[in-house]
């Protein structure tokens, strides 16, 4: 089935995760596989932007982000759990297929918000990941 779980979630949004997480973690537990929580810090996006934060900024944030992904682990995912627990940098969807691409993952499990009229049916992020991806994708709805 399922070996290698892929769950990205945004830390800051509980809708990315409150329907994902338990369909992620029942995947988990029936084929007995690994389950990969990523979180993703958007990037300055122009090097010029780069230059108004301290030194060494990046790092303390991914290292904060990791802590804060920690606690959530800690909190909502059963102990006897298989997790790895990854902190990306970058574009959303981008960040998601790189990873799924490194760990081999054999699904990815996201979380998807209502649709507006400007996202049509998927949001933008769900949509590029299940259109790209070269793994299964479960969009998991609110």
């Amino acid at each position: 089935m399922f070996n290698t779980i892929l769950l990205p979630i945004d830390l800051d949004h509980q809708s990315s995760w409150e329907k994902a997480l338990p369909t992620a973690l029942e995947f988990s537990r029936a084929s007995g596989g690994s389950l990969h929580l990523l979180t993703v810090l958007p990037d300055f996006g122009l090097p010029i932007v780069g230059q108004y934060f301290p030194e060494g900024y990046e790092k303390q944030m991914a290292d904060h982000v990791l802590q804060k992904l920690h606690e959530f682990v800690d909190a909502n995912v059963p102990a006897e759990m298989k997790v790895q627990h990854i902190v990306g940098e970058g574009s959303v969807y981008q960040v998601i297929l790189s990873i799924a691409k490194k760990i081999n993952a054999d699904v990815i499990v996201m979380g998807a918000h209502r649709p507006e009229l400007k996202d049509y049916l998927l949001g933008p992020n769900a949509a590029r990941v299940v259109r790209h991806a070269d793994c299964s994708v479960m969009v998991v709805r609110p």
